[in-house]
């Protein structure tokens, strides 16, 4: 019997077999997940990344949406989850020695999944000290079930985050609506709770 085909989170390349994102089941492994920077190891990327931030003491929160792009959703994500602020594309890093909790945050299209990939690359070589990076909020670029190409993309890139979220497509944001939590869809919901345990893990550090 052969072995499975190892891929490389941090390349673009044909996948036979990668990890899966947490809609739908299974969820990957934790111990295949990256959960801390491995500089040397991972190279920065080419273009330098998202651009960095430094905060001011008064600027807390129990995590920071950043938006790997234009468009990538953190406007309806953060009227969803108002505990969570905009960090504006920028990295959010103390300049008092503290850290910060980061989502990223991208649309299922191409260039949003290759900002995500650029993103989590940069954050992998220790381009941004001080930030934890709690995973990728994957925004449906439009209704309906992913082309194969897509999810294709999406599971490899998701092998380079902690932990990826696949947000669907939400028409009530398309008309500026905020749906209540009882009525997210599954989903929003698993973000949710994950998020609530966000909040609980930060609130004394304040």
């Amino acid at each position: 019997m052969s072995k499975p085909t190892v891929t490389n989170p941090w390349i673009t390349a044909t996948v036979t077999e990668t990890p899966e994102v947490l809609d739908p089941q299974p969820a990957p492994s934790p111990t295949m997940m990256p959960t801390r920077p491995r500089p040397g190891a991972v190279l920065p990327p080419h273009d330098g990344g998202l651009p960095i931030r430094h905060l001011d003491p008064n600027e807390q929160a129990p995590w920071w949406w950043l938006g790997c792009h234009g468009g990538a959703g953190v406007g309806m994500l953060s009227a969803t989850f108002p505990d969570g602020r905009d960090a504006d594309r920028h990295w959010p890093v103390p300049g008092d020695g503290t850290s910060t909790s980061v989502l990223l945050v991208a649309r299922t299209n191409v260039p949003g999944l290759r900002a995500a990939q650029t993103a989590a690359r940069q954050w992998a070589s220790g381009g941004v000290p001080q930030v934890r990076l709690l995973g990728l909020v994957a925004v449906a670029d439009a209704p309906g079930t992913l082309p194969k190409p897509l999810r294709d993309l999406l599971k490899l890139v998701a092998g380079a985050f902690p932990r990826t979220w696949a947000v669907p497509w939400m028409e009530p944001w398309r008309f500026g609506e905020t749906p209540p939590v009882a009525e997210l869809p599954k989903p929003l919901a698993r973000l949710a709770g994950d998020l609530s345990h966000v909040v609980a893990r930060n609130r004394g550090s304040w």
